[in-house]
Order: structure tokens, then C-alpha cells, then sequence
């Protein structure tokens, strides 16, 4: 499994961004209004994922004293970093969806009600998503095996 790549994200969150926009042209008009703090609940499952991150970091470095068999860690990793991927994913995903409504609903406002409380939403959504991104990177970066010491001396060695 590879390490998530900024690319990747990249391309995710601009597909979302060109479909929302698409599907809020062609449906605006219609939809009830967003209601305010709908993205909120992407800080709380990017929490629960920094809080994650510390623990596994602290056990891979081996802070955490706790007799975790090292097979059980790689495993609890292993899930970790697919649950990351997947957050990362999603975060990207419901960033380009409010960012989507927020360039929509911006030049909009006088034409819809809805379309200023909607711009509200859509902010606090866009800040929601990018803490669930970040939240889901680090956790990702605590997955990762810390480096051997000895492995860029014994790298220098090779190289003359």
C-alpha cells in the first residue's frame, strides 16, 4: 500500500469541485437550505484520528509502554493507515463539494434566500474538511516505521 499522494488528492477534490458545481446549476433552485454547521462532523471523526495518530505514534517510537506484540502493532497500523486513506479521501472529496457551493452560492446571493446562509455553511464546511484532511495525513504520517539510525551510515558506506 502506498503513502497517499498530494496529486491524488489533488485531482479527487477537483473532480468533486466540477461535479457539485454541475449538479448545483442544474438543481439549486430546488434544494432546501444547507443547514449551518452540517460539516461539523468532520472535525469530529478528524479528532478521533488525531487522537489515533499520537497513540500509535507514541507506541511505534516506543513511548507507550503497554505490551502491544509488535505483529498486533503492525496490524493496528496496517488498519489505521486504510482508515486515514479513506478519510483523506473523504475530506478532499467534501472540500471540493463546499468549495463547489461556496463559488456557486457567492455570486448567487441576491437571487436565492437560501444563497447567504448557504455561503455560511459552505465556509464552515470548507474549514471542517480541511481539518479532516490534515487530521487524516498525520495520522497516516504516525503509521509510518520510524527510521533506523544505523541505515543512513550504512548507506554512506555503500556509496564509495
Amino acid at each position: 500500500m502506498r503513502f497517499t499522494r498530494a496529486r491524488d488528492l489533488l485531482a479527487v477534490g477537483l473532480g468533486s469541485v466540477l461535479v457539485v458545481y454541475l449538479l448545483l446549476t442544474l438543481f439549486y433552485s430546488s434544494l432546501p437550505r444547507l443547514p449551518t454547521f452540517a460539516g461539523i462532523t468532520l472535525v469530529l471523526i478528524g479528532a478521533v484520528e488525531a487522537v489515533l495518530g499520537s497513540s500509535i505514534r507514541a507506541r511505534v517510537r516506543g513511548r507507550d509502554q503497554r505490551h502491544v506484540i509488535p505483529r498486533e502493532l503492525a496490524l493496528l497500523a496496517a488498519r489505521a493507515v486504510a482508515l486515514a486513506k479513506a478519510s483523506s479521501l473523504l475530506g478532499v472529496i467534501m472540500l471540493g463539494a463546499w468549495l463547489a457551493v461556496l463559488l456557486y452560492v457567492s455570486p448567487h446571493r441576491g437571487d436565492f434566500d437560501a444563497a447567504a446562509g448557504d455561503q455560511v455553511t459552505s465556509l464552515i464546511g470548507i474549514a471542517c474538511a480541511v481539518l479532516l484532511v490534515v487530521a487524516a495525513l498525520w495520522l497516516e504520517h504516525c503509521c509510518r516505521a520510524p527510521e533506523d539510525p544505523d541505515s543512513d551510515e550504512d548507506r554512506n558506506d555503500h556509496d564509495d
